[in-house]
C-alpha cells in the first residue's frame, strides 16, 4: 500500500517503451528525445514550484540509457582496445548532454554493433535526473542554494547524490550485483554531470568548447603564445581552425577580433583553438600543484579527450641541464600523493610511444636539432613530482637520495599527477617541460635570471607541444588509444 501512495505521490514525463536499433545516427537521436524531454519537464516543474510554491507531489525524470546484450563471445579485432565487451552478458550506461556528446556516442555506438552484430536498446534507466544538472542545459534558470525557497529542494526534486557519484568504473573497484547490468562506459551521467558543472566553474568556459587535444601548463607566459598561434591560424584560410574562445566564453573567429580581459580570471584560465569537429587544442593554465593538476584532470576527463599533455616549467637536476632546455619524462616518481588512494604508487606509469614520437619529433622540427645534436637542448628521462614546492628548504638529504637513487633528471609539481591521471581515466597522455631553475646548482628562480636563450626556448615549448598535437590528430584513433591503457575487463566506449 506505501508503494502505491509513493508512486501516486510522483510526477515523471510519459515516454514509450525501449526500442532496439541497429543505426547509431538513430540511437543517438534517440538518447536526445529522451533526454531532451527530461530536462525540459524539471525546468518546467522547477520555474512552476519557485513560483507558485511546493506542487504537493514530487517531481522525478530520469537518464536516458544505452543497454546492449551479447550471448556469444565474438572475435573482435585483437588490436582494438576498444569498441567490444569482453563476454557475453547486459551491459549499460546512462547518459547526459547526448547533443554535446553526440560524435563521441555515435561513435562508439557504431563500433559496438560493427563488432557484436547485435542491436542497442536506448530506453529510460533507472536513475533520477538531479534538478541542479537539469537546469544547467537552460543558462536563463538558476537552482537557489537551500533554504532560498519556501520548501525544501530535495523533497520534490532529486539532487546531486555523491553516494553514487564516483570513480569506482575506472578504478576498477565496481561492485557489480548479480543480475545487474555490467558497465558500458567509464563514467555514469551523474559523474559526467558533475565535472562538467565543475569545469564551468574552474575554467570559466562551457565543457561544449573542449578540444579532443588538451595542453596543460603552470605559466601565464603560454597563453599569450597560445592566443598569438590562434590569431594566426585564424589568418589562415587552410589552417582548419574555425574559432578562438577565450575566458568568459569570448569567441572570436577573425585574427584581429578584440578579446575583452575579464576583470577576474577563473582558477584555471582556459583557452580553447577549435575545429569544426572538435580536434582542435584546449590550453589549461593549471597553476602550480598537483591538486590542481588532479581537479583539471578528473573533471576533463569525462569529455574523453584523445591526448593530454604537460608543457610546464621544471627543475633541472642535473648540472649539465641549462636554463631553457627541454625536459621529455619516460617516467615518474610519484611523491605528489593526491592520487594514492585511487592509483598505488606501485602501479608502473609508461611512456606511450606515440606520444613521445611526436613530441621528440615536434622539438626537432620546432629547433632545427636532430638526433645527437637534439641533446644539446633537450634529455629524456625520469621527472619527479612533489606536493611542497619549498622542499629546498628542509633537510634535503633524504629528497635529494631519492631523486638520485630515481635516476631523476627534473622535478615538478604537476607532470606526475597528469600522467597518473591519464593512466587512471585511459586518456594517452606526455610530457615535456622546460627547465627554469636549478636549486642543487645554486641557481634558484630569482627576478633578472633569465637568459636570452631561456626566454626564446619558453617561446618554442608551445608551439613545440602544439605542433606534437597536430601530429597525434592525424593519427588513427585506435592507434593512439592503444592496449597499454587498457585492463583485463574493460569498458566498450572509450
Amino acid at each position: 500500500m506505501q508503494d502505491n501512495i509513493e508512486t501516486l505521490l510522483i510526477e515523471s514525463p510519459v515516454v514509450a517503451e525501449p526500442e532496439m536499433f541497429d543505426d547509431p545516427r538513430a540511437a543517438v537521436d534517440r538518447l536526445c528525445e529522451l533526454y531532451d524531454q527530461a530536462a525540459v519537464f524539471l525546468r518546467d516543474r522547477f520555474m512552476s514550484a519557485i513560483t507558485d510554491g511546493h506542487p504537493g507531489k514530487r517531481m522525478r525524470a530520469f537518464y536516458p540509457e544505452i543497454r546492449f546484450t551479447t550471448a556469444s563471445f565474438a572475435k573482435v579485432d585483437s588490436r582494438l582496445s576498444f569498441g567490444h565487451v569482453p563476454a557475453p552478458g547486459t551491459y549499460a550506461t546512462t547518459v547526459t548532454r547526448p547533443r554535446m556528446f553526440r560524435h563521441y556516442l555515435r561513435q562508439q555506438i557504431g563500433l559496438l554493433l560493427s563488432n557484436h552484430g547485435v542491436k542497442v536498446q536506448i530506453g529510460l534507466s533507472d536513475t533520477p535526473m538531479p534538478v541542479h544538472f537539469a537546469v544547467a542545459n537552460f543558462p536563463e534558470v538558476t537552482v537557489p542554494q537551500e533554504g532560498a525557497a519556501d520548501f525544501i529542494l530535495r523533497d520534490v526534486f532529486d539532487v546531486p547524490d555523491l553516494n553514487t557519484t564516483n570513480d569506482d568504473i575506472v578504478n576498477g573497484v565496481a561492485d557489480i550485483l548479480p543480475g545487474q547490468a555490467m558497465p558500458l562506459a567509464p563514467f555514469t551521467a551523474q559523474r559526467v554531470d558533475y565535472s562538467l558543472a565543475r569545469l564551468a566553474h574552474y575554467t570559466a568556459t562551457d565543457p561544449e568548447h573542449f578540444q579532443n587535444h588538451v595542453l596543460f601548463t603552470n605559466y601565464q607566459f603560454y597563453v599569450s603564445e597560445f592566443e598569438a598561434y590562434a590569431r594566426a591560424m585564424l589568418g589562415d584560410a587552410d589552417s582548419g581552425y574555425t574559432s578562438f574562445v577565450s575566458t568568459g566564453n569570448v569567441e572570436i573567429t577573425t585574427p584581429d577580433a578584440v578579446l575583452d580581459v575579464p576583470a577576474r580570471l577563473p582558477q584555471m584560465p582556459t583557452y580553447h583553438l577549435k575545429r569544426a569537429d572538435g580536434s582542435g587544442i584546449t590550453l589549461v593554465n593549471i597553476g602550480v600543484g598537483p591538486s590542481n593538476a588532479k581537479t583539471a584532470t578528473d573533471h576533463i576527463a569525462v569529455l574523453r579527450p584523445h591526448a593530454w599533455m604537460m608543457v610546464g616549467h621544471c627543475a633541472g637536476l642535473r648540472n649539465s641541464q641549462s636554463l631553457g632546455d627541454f625536459v621529455l619524462a619516460h617516467a615518474y616518481l610519484r611523491e605528489d600523493k593526491v592520487l594514492d588512494d585511487d592509483l598505488p604508487v606501485w602501479v608502473p606509469i609508461p611512456a606511450l610511444a606515440e606520444i613521445q614520437v611526436a613530441l621528440e619529433k615536434a622539438v626537432a622540427e620546432e629547433t632545427a636539432l636532430d638526433g645527437y645534436d637534439l641533446k644539446r637542448i633537450m634529455r629524456t628521462g625520469t621527472v619527479a613530482t612533489v606536493d611542497n614546492r619549498n622542499w629546498e628548504l628542509r633537510d634535503t638529504s633524504g629528497p635529494v637520495q631519492r631523486l638520485s637513487q630515481s635516476r631523476a633528471i627534473a622535478l615538478d609539481m604537476e607532470s606526475a599527477t597528469i600522467a597518473a591521471n591519464g593512466f587512471r581515466f585511459r586518456v594517452p597522455y606526455g610530457t615535456l617541460l622546460c627547465v627554469s631553475d636549478k636549486p642543487l646548482h645554486g641557481e634558484l628562480k630569482l627576478p633578472g635570471m633569465a637568459s636570452d636563450f631561456y626566454k626564446t626556448q619558453v617561446a618554442r615549448h608551445l608551439r613545440i607541444g602544439i605542433r606534437a598535437m597536430e601530429t597525434l590528430r592525424d593519427m588513427p584513433l585506435e592507434r593512439i588509444h592503444s592496449r597499454k591503457l587498457r585492463s583485463f575487463e574493460e569498458t566498450a566506449f572509450l
